[in-house]
């Protein structure tokens, strides 16, 4: 049973595993920023033989880090990315996404994996302005949104910040659109396409 300070894995866990198992290679260094219950790390690792990827988990959430802990990862205390170093060939990040307006906060840990800020971009808007600084020469990272975030915007910030973003999965639960977004450094995606 997962502790109920902790985030538990729920259709846009699932939906973000999906994409990290399809992206992710024995040789990648990879980092999971805000791991809640470790879910998708631990997942990563299953059913590979020989070599496995690096995983490193992070969150700020004490509880969280606990229960990833346990399932035998390494992991790191961090407020996203601060103090971390890379370079990450992939990272995966489920952040907080919902809209929330001050009376509607909670002021306990869960509220870490729950609060996007009053339009729900405030953490991934931050997380896109340090991302870049531990990606690998030719890393990618998966990010995942809702459509109560506002998706194109989210595609904006991402190219602003030089970026080529794609749509690389979707699913509609609820009257909500999840959906997965793979980008890379503008400049890698230039290269590749010129060899």
């Amino acid at each position: 049973m997962t502790d109920p300070r902790v985030y538990s894995p729920s259709e846009d866990t699932f939906l973000l595993l999906s994409a990290a198992e399809r992206e992710c290679r024995d040789a990648d260094r990879v980092l999971e920023v805000g791991c809640g219950s470790g879910y998708i790390s631990s997942r990563l690792r299953v059913g590979r033989p020989g070599d496995c990827p690096e995983i490193l988990a992070s969150d700020i959430n004490p509880y969280a880090l606990r229960a990833t802990r346990d399932t035998g990862l390494e992991v790191v205390r961090a407020d996203l990315l601060s103090g971390i170093r890379g370079p990450f060939d992939l990272v995966i990040f489920n952040p907080p996404y919902l809209p929330t307006s001050p009376d509607e906060r909670i002021d306990d840990w869960l509220e870490y994996a729950l609060d996007g800020g009053p339009d729900g971009r405030s953490v991934i808007a931050r997380f896109i302005g340090d991302v870049g600084r531990i990606l690998a020469p030719g890393g990618k990272f998966l990010l995942l949104v809702s459509s109560l975030t506002g998706i194109r915007k989210v595609l904006t910030l991402l190219e602003d910040a030089g970026y080529s973003p794609a749509i690389f999965l979707r699913e509609m639960i609820e009257g909500e659109e999840l959906l997965v977004i793979r980008a890379r450094r503008s400049e890698d995606v230039l290269c590749s396409s010129t060899r």
